[in-house]
């Protein structure tokens, strides 16, 4: 999908925030999750560790919700948020089902080796193997607090494509630096690469100085409905009120402002 991408960013990366955050929110809403309305901060990123172009989506969601009827904070269990499984399966869904809608409208352009993609039989060909493909929404463990919050946006909000500290030599070989090969896990998954001058400032200059491509979602936005905005602020700091073991949904929770647990997510095209 990201080769078909690149000549259509502003489509494409608007399917992209819409997939993922319905998938979210849609998992996260059913009674047999969580059954809560979350809030999603998104990220676009658009490149990867090779400075290639590789855009995904990064979320960070609080470990819980607001409950459907706008009344408590429904926590979710510790250590544990959504099964993954269940959001990537969806979101394969979402985005392929999209990206066929934005076809048939003729919101998508093919130019060189993808302009047969222009008749609906050769674009939907193209995607039928998608649909086969086991795709994974990626979540990371909790965060420390609201600081490494904002540290871990920051990092993808105000970056540039590679920091010095990647960079290993230039000599007569080339260019070399670190990349991160997601694909591999243990050490295997840090190594060295090296690309000639002109194709490394290519690279560099194709990447975006910064992802300016964010979004709130959910019970987050600032157009959220009054009562749930009357929920969210009602959580301010008191001792926490004793759990009833008979009730299936923790009562309300108080939202510490120092801290609490999120959830990193990332789904890419």
């Amino acid at each position: 999908i990201a080769a078909i991408a690149y000549p259509n960013k502003a489509v494409i990366y608007d399917l992209l925030f819409r997939a993922a955050s319905e998938a979210m929110l849609t998992i996260a809403a059913d009674p047999k999750h969580l059954g809560a309305r979350i809030g999603i901060t998104a990220v676009l990123h658009t490149w990867g560790s090779a400075m290639t172009h590789h855009p995904h989506v990064h979320m960070i969601v609080p470990g819980g919700g607001i409950a459907l009827d706008g009344e408590r904070w429904v926590s979710c269990r510790p250590g544990f948020f959504l099964p993954v499984r269940v959001p990537s399966k969806l979101f394969r869904r979402l985005l392929l089902s999209k990206l066929t809608e934005a076809h048939a409208a003729g919101q998508l352009q093919f130019f060189g080796d993808h302009a047969g993609l222009s008749e609906p039989r050769a674009f939907a060909k193209f995607l039928a193997p998608l649909k086969k493909k086991n795709w994974f929404v990626y979540a990371k463990p909790p965060f420390a607090g609201p600081e490494a919050v904002l540290a871990y946006l920051s990092r993808y909000t105000h970056r540039v494509a590679i920091s010095n500290s990647r960079l290993i030599a230039l000599n007569e070989a080339g260019v070399t630096f670190r990349v991160k090969d997601y694909r591999r896990n243990g050490e295997e998954r840090y190594r060295t690469m090296t690309l000639e001058p002109a194709e490394f400032i290519r690279r560099s200059m194709s990447c975006p100085r910064a992802s300016t491509a964010s979004a709130t979602m959910g019970c987050l936005p600032a157009r959220t409905p009054r009562p749930t905005s009357r929920a969210l602020a009602s959580f301010s700091p008191r001792p926490s009120p004793r759990p009833n073991p008979a009730d299936p949904i923790a009562p309300m929770r108080p939202l510490q402002p120092t801290g609490g647990r999120r959830v990193h997510a990332a789904a890419g095209a």
